[in-house]
């Protein structure tokens, strides 16, 4: 059985000027002059839709009148659909501020019907925006049911699984609400029919003379009884996205918000198109003009490629919390700049004890985010026989060089002195602590003619009288001095 998702966005208008998430206020968002949405504080100061611009301003005139913006509604409804690209790779956009989203083959990935929807309400909330959500085996079923006006004490019924129920449900809505519908309204209304289920009873031979072939059509698509076509979105092969702050920011945590709808916008061109990201970019814009302050980047590397949400967000929260803005800011921009192709999850029946190699590389990111690259450095290997060398520290989130291979009969401590010690002598062995045991070795190291650094010593493994072992060498330019190195755990 197949599962439709739409959503609808009756205030994406208004909150293409005003996301959710922003401070709460007196707004009205003009269309011609005449009124086309106004926030919660707008209506209960009286502004309803349909009003004149000069009746909502003397109703209330402290209510900020804004005039409607094509181009930023497309941009905040290409966000939206950008974003449910995680959820599945068929989403077509409709014109009415709805999304159609087919997702048959992603319940079991996101714990069944309702645990998606949870979702998707989630995320659209995340980005700044209201939605209504209907679920159905039809497209045009799933639409109509989002469209629909229910009463709250029963959201469920925007929501159905079986083709009988969502034609139960689909009968009790008004005609209107159906695509080529409403230019007969008075007629219908004229003859009592007033439902969807109404309208079904009517003869169809008589029904398609007195309106047209078009509403014909739609029905039959809304009960399943006529196949369905879309256009899917199409995603682009780089990632830039944007988005204005509305206010002037000067604090970097407050970033946040805006920051997140950008990552979520990147989830869903990662998922899509099944790739990780290993390094971002995100610009702060500050004013422009004869007063213009270049923006502030804020790149962000990756140990290990990831797509996760959570994760990006954690790390920008950090990185965040970390600067100091140097003018307010209006905008943000989100580059996503190294990308790797995505790896499936493991399938290891046993997984490994203290946690996953990604959940160990996600704590180094973490701790760089919030410490600083400088702060969190790795051990590597480097290609050099000599053994102060042969070890090196690097930022954890470099590009780590190869190692070089020893062969396995090699022993080698744990821990090196930053310093070789030079050993005091007696009964001819080399003391520390007490007289030291040669157990091992010698192993030969002669290096470093190459950058006037030469090395040429034996070592040997020693131990105490406590059964201490220690890395050892004597140095053979000179006259046999001993050094310890090293020390075994």
């Amino acid at each position: 059985m197949r599962l439709w998702i739409s959503v609808h966005l009756p205030l994406l208008p208004l909150e293409a000027f005003r996301p959710s998430w922003c401070e709460p206020g007196q707004y009205a968002l003009l269309d011609q002059d005449r009124v086309l949405s106004v926030s919660r504080e707008a209506w209960e100061a009286g502004v309803r839709p349909g009003m004149r611009r000069g009746g909502a301003a003397t109703i209330s005139p402290s209510t900020l009148l804004l005039e409607r913006d094509l181009q930023k509604e497309e941009i905040a409804f290409g966000a939206i659909a950008m974003a449910l690209l995680q959820f599945t790779p068929e989403v077509t956009i409709q014109d009415d501020f709805s999304i159609l989203l087919n997702v048959t083959t992603s319940l079991r990935l996101f714990g069944g019907r309702l645990a998606l929807c949870r979702q998707l309400q989630a995320n659209i909330k995340a980005l700044g925006f209201t939605a209504r959500i209907g679920a159905a085996p039809t497209a045009l079923g799933a639409w109509l049911l989002a469209r629909a006006k229910f009463s709250r004490k029963h959201p469920v019924r925007r929501r159905a699984i079986k083709m009988e129920s969502m034609a139960r449900r689909l009968d009790q809505l008004p005609c209107h609400l159906l695509p080529n519908a409403e230019a007969h309204a008075n007629w219908l209304a004229g003859i009592g029919c007033n439902t969807l289920g109404q309208l079904r009873a009517l003869p169809r031979a008589g029904l398609q003379r007195r309106t047209n072939q078009g509403l014909l059509e739609s029905l039959d698509k809304a009960y399943g009884e006529a196949p369905e076509l879309f256009d899917w979105i199409k995603t682009p092969q780089v990632f830039s996205a944007r988005v204005e702050t509305h206010d002037r920011i000067e604090h970097a945590d407050a970033l946040l918000i805006g920051a997140q709808r950008l990552i979520l916008q990147l989830v869903g061109w990662l998922v899509s198109l099944q790739q990780a990201v290993t390094r971002f970019v995100l610009y702060l814009e500050h004013e422009r003009g004869r007063m213009a302050v270049p923006p502030t980047e804020l790149e962000v590397a990756l140990a290990e490629p990831t797509w996760r949400e959570e994760h990006l967000v954690r790390l920008l929260k950090e990185r965040l919390g970390r600067i100091e803005l140097v003018a307010p800011v209006i905008a943000l921009r989100l580059d996503a700049t190294q990308l790797t192709a995505m790896l499936p999850p493991t399938e290891s029946l046993f997984p490994e004890p203290g946690g996953s190699p990604e959940e160990f590389h996600r704590l180094v990111e973490l701790l760089v985010a919030r410490l600083g690259k400088e702060n969190v450095l790795t051990l590597v290997g480097e290609a050099d026989h000599r053994p102060e060398d042969a070890n090196c520290w690097i930022p954890a989130t470099d590009k780590r060089p190869k190692h070089s291979e020893q062969p396995d009969k090699l022993r080698r401590p744990a821990l090196l002195l930053d310093k070789p010690l030079l050993l005091m002598m007696r009964d001819e062995r080399p003391f520390y602590g007490s007289a030291l045991k040669l157990i091992s070795g010698p192993e030969r190291i002669e290096s470093g003619w190459f950058d006037d650094k030469l090395a040429a010593r034996d070592y040997f493994i020693a131990q105490g009288t406590d059964a201490t072992c220690y890395w050892v060498y004597l140095e053979r330019e000179t006259d046999a001095r001993w050094f310890l190195h090293g020390l075994f755990a």
